[in-house]
């Protein structure tokens, strides 16, 4: 443990939008210097870039795992216009289904127009649902929608998939807290668009696109670095960590061993779990309790393989695309058009995400995109938004954060954002002693205060508190 007058040591394990925010957080400070150690060669996590070559061209480069986000996406815009980058704006287009599935926010529909009935008594239940929290955040939507006898076309075919696209919830979203849904619709600080009452979406809200993101987190490693207060280890994976009251031993799978004051894990729950040699039994439960589901992105140039299972049109310029399965309407594929969001492709390229490997492998199609047009494919990892995590995870998270020298962050403590995940390494730094950096954005503040009341049951006691939180 370091005396009152040395730096206090801190390993953040994971260098994706929440350990990068955490370890830039806490090199800004005299007293504290970090250390990130990463598996992977570069910065970002799911946020990546990748270089393609399409038509013939010599190369060119797009964001892959990570596009874009919201104007509400305040921590994280402040955070990337430190590094000097602003995002594109970008006008939001998205298609739903196909055939007499199909529906947009550009123009009613003959779905739109025979859901109407449905879609006018969803806004009153989200207005009871927000009466009746916190008992609506343990009741899943799924339930709460059958025992109100919405339409099984209005589950499956409107409202799952826009909340799976907005919130990243996948195949799970009937499992997910309807208070959660209520926030997409109705919370000032998250929702994207106004609930509209004939079309439930019609408006085409500001987004933004990033700019190219591993040169975004590229920078932001440079800026903790030129602090002398941090530094980034790529290529590192964390193999054991130990803890006593004296700090924290972290070995690599080298067999390398460092000596920290505390940690902060800025990666999976079960990377953590897996990598702490003496997890609490509220450890075990918590972390343990959050569930993972494995999907494949698959980025290709197969404009029939598009045509044949989603509405395209080029008139309206689509960036999202989404169909439900016609065994199982209840689940979902996503696809994007690339090229609708990132400017420097000239011609389409596709990112088609097939979710679920345990139980929907059977229902992909694949196998049906034309090898010679797939530009790469890429693994996927995804926790899940159930109404359990809300009960087995969130709510505890606080009893863990600074015990036995350890803080958590991610998306995972919350909601899968890149906006929580930034938000949720400011918070470790904070904890830390670090001060919240964003100033003069009321919004961005609010969230953070919000984050921190939920997942580390702290008030927040002003931007530039220097002293360490109590553990």
């Amino acid at each position: 443990m370091a005396s009152p007058n040395e730096e206090r040591r801190i390993l953040v394990v994971g260098s994706g939008a929440a350990g990068t925010a955490a370890a830039w957080s806490i090199a800004r400070n005299p007293g504290l210097s970090v250390e990130v150690w990463e598996a992977e060669p570069q910065a970002g996590g799911v946020a990546t870039s990748e270089t393609v070559s399409t038509n013939g061209s010599p190369g060119v480069w797009l964001n892959d795992g990570v596009q874009g986000g919201s104007p509400t996406y305040r921590n994280t815009l402040w955070l990337h216009e430190q590094a000097g980058i602003a995002p594109r704006p970008v006008d939001f287009r998205v298609s739903f289904g196909r055939d007499d599935t199909a529906w947009n926010n550009t123009a009613a529909t003959p779905l739109v127009r025979r859901l109407q009935p449905d879609i006018w008594r969803f806004g009153k239940l989200l207005e009871w649902i927000d009466r009746t929290e916190p008992l609506s955040a343990l009741l899943p939507i799924g339930l709460v929608l059958r025992a109100g006898r919405f339409s099984k076309d209005f589950r499956d075919h409107m409202l799952y998939p826009l909340v799976a696209l907005f919130f990243g919830t996948g195949n799970q979203t009937r499992r997910v807290s309807a208070a959660l849904i209520s926030r997409v619709f109705r919370d000032e600080r998250l929702r994207l668009f106004d609930f509209d009452p004939d079309r439930l979406l019609s408006q085409r809200p500001p987004m933004f696109a990033f700019d190219r993101l591993s040169e975004i987190y590229e920078k932001m490693v440079e800026m903790t670095e030129a602090t002398g207060r941090g530094a980034f280890h790529f290529n590192r994976p964390v193999e054991r960590i130990e803890r006593s009251p004296g700090g924290v031993v972290a070995t690599d799978t080298r067999g390398a061993v460092e000596h920290f004051d505390k940690v902060v894990f800025a990666c999976p729950a079960n990377v953590a779990l897996r990598t702490l040699s003496k997890p609490s039994l509220r450890e075990r439960a918590v972390l343990g309790s959050v569930q993972y589901f494995h999907d494949i992105t698959v980025t290709h140039t197969d404009r029939e393989y598009m045509e044949r299972y989603y509405d395209l049109d080029d008139e309206r310029g689509d960036q999202y695309f989404i169909r439900t399965y016609p065994d199982a309407t209840d689940r979902i594929e996503m696809s994007f058009d690339l090229s609708n969001y990132q400017p420097q492709l000239e011609s389409s390229v596709y990112q088609t995400i097939f979710l679920d490997r345990a139980s929907d492998e059977s229902r992909w199609t694949m196998d049906e995109i034309d090898p010679e047009r797939v530009l790469f494919s890429k693994p996927w990892i995804q926790f899940s938004h159930t109404w359990q995590h809300y009960v087995r995870v969130v709510p505890w998270l606080r009893f863990l954060q600074g015990r036995q020298n350890t803080y958590y962050a991610g998306s995972w403590t919350l909601a899968n954002t890149h906006e929580v995940a930034t938000i949720s390494g400011f918070a470790a730094a904070y904890r830390l002693g670090a001060p919240y950096p964003v100033e003069g954005d009321e919004l961005a503040m609010e969230q953070f205060q919000t984050y921190l009341g939920v997942v580390h049951g702290l008030e927040f006691e002003g931007p530039r508190a220097t002293k360490p939180r109590p553990a």
